[in-house]
């Protein structure tokens, strides 16, 4: 089994307080476990810089898309039961989808349109279904935006949104590009449906109760105090503006407080993005994963065979193969895409120490996860900083723990 150098690993402190004194990042934590022990935990910096409080571990952040491997979980959850399959038609679950039409290749106006398939659960769960996001470019985010049609804290509820989204063309025709998309959201939706009650109830009972993850919610959770951290932009206006976004004279410019946070109050259960977490929380999530789907009572949230093959590339080939225009929260090169995550493929291509068979996702706040099967160990970092593409902090923290690998 890989062994870790102690003072190889006291790098990422010194690399941690870098960021921390460069305000770059106003504070974060990394905590690493290889074959259930833990073997690295270190936090610096200030969960909330105007409070004056430090980054805990008992620090609650919004942990934005790494949401999406949960939710995905979730759905295969229901697979394994028999109640849907990755084949199963999105307009069989939620009919708003029925009859979609996409744009055409070259379209340049909304109204160039073509009737197409409802896209599969596959397609949905990869991003290959069609569905974009608001902060990508083309004419479809182009609407999406001017709708204001998002699963955001302002939005009340998933039926409501869903109808909305239905009511926009799809970006291609499902199966043609790798596009990243609210479609884990409809995820969250098509669990709700089937489950028949809120998804963040089905998330609960079934994922967060089983694996102890008692600080993890659409909320945050009764009785946390001050934990909950503030979240900062190095941009001068919308945090999640990946197209351009202006500069702002701080790079730590206070973007959400935590009092008065819509995460105390919003019913939006957004399965791509809308969860807080702890990092003991995650790791919890993570090592699950490693372990085949075991739970610390022994029980199975997913067959070990499930997991497999989840977490196997379902593309045809690596992300940049499918010609994406999108933001994503990793590389293309080298990388492919599972259920609820990415696959490192080919590290060398991929421009970052790791291995293959890596399975990891971030969050829009800058956090980060990694399962690897090779070294048998689970890596969560966490921090908040949106954009996630302010700075390359995820492919230095792999090198850092891959440095510190003897």
């Amino acid at each position: 089994m890989t062994r870790f150098d102690p003072a190889r690993l006291n790098r990422i402190a010194t690399w941690q307080e870098s960021y921390v004194a460069d305000r770059k990042f106003p504070g974060s934590s990394v905590l690493i476990r290889q074959a259930g022990e833990e073997v690295y935990f270190n936090a610096a910096g200030r969960r909330n810089l105007e409070a004056d409080l430090p980054f805990t571990r008992d620090t609650l952040v919004r942990i934005f898309s790494m949401t999406k491997p949960i939710t995905s979980v979730a759905l295969m959850m229901f697979v394994e039961r028999g109640l849907v399959s990755l084949s199963t038609p999105l307009s069989d679950i939620l009919p708003e989808f029925t009859d979609p039409v996409a744009l055409v290749p070259g379209a340049t106006s909304l109204d160039q349109v073509a009737p197409c398939a409802s896209p599969t659960m596959q397609q949905v769960l990869t991003h290959m279904s069609g569905f974009s996001y608001a902060f990508n470019a083309g004419i479809v985010p182009d609407e999406l935006r001017a709708r204001k049609i998002g699963f955001d804290r302002a939005t009340p509820d998933l039926s409501s949104v869903i109808r909305d989204l239905a009511q926009v063309p799809l970006a291609f025709a499902p199966g043609e590009r790798w596009e990243y998309s609210v479609g884990i959201d409809v995820i969250g939706r098509v669990i709700e449906v089937l489950a028949g009650k809120p998804f963040g109830t089905v998330l609960a009972e079934n994922i967060f109760a089983s694996l102890r993850m008692a600080s993890t919610g659409f909320r945050v959770p009764p009785g946390t105090g001050d934990r909950f951290a503030a979240l900062y932009t190095p941009l001068a206006g919308d945090p999640m503006a990946l197209l351009g976004g202006e500069a702002s004279a701080d790079t730590l410019r206070l973007d959400e407080a935590p009092e008065g946070s819509r995460y105390h109050v919003s019913d939006m259960h957004s399965g791509g993005g809308g969860l807080v977490s702890t990092i003991d929380d995650f790791m919890a999530f993570s090592e699950m994963l490693r372990q085949g789907g075991r739970t610390p009572d022994s029980d199975h949230i997913l067959s070990p065979a499930t997991l497999r093959f989840m977490m196997r590339n379902h593309l045809a080939g690596e992300i940049a193969d499918t010609g994406p225009s999108s933001f994503a929260e990793q590389p293309m090169q080298g990388m492919g895409f599972g259920i609820g995550g990415a696959v490192v493929l080919d590290p060398a291509r991929a421009g970052t120490p790791g291995h293959s068979g890596d399975f990891s996702w971030g969050g829009m706040a800058s956090t980060f996860f990694w399962m690897d099967p090779q070294a048998d160990m689970s890596v969560v970092f966490f921090t908040q900083l949106s954009p996630s593409s302010s700075y390359p902090s995820r492919g230095e923290l792999k090198a850092l723990v891959h440095g510190a690998m003897l």
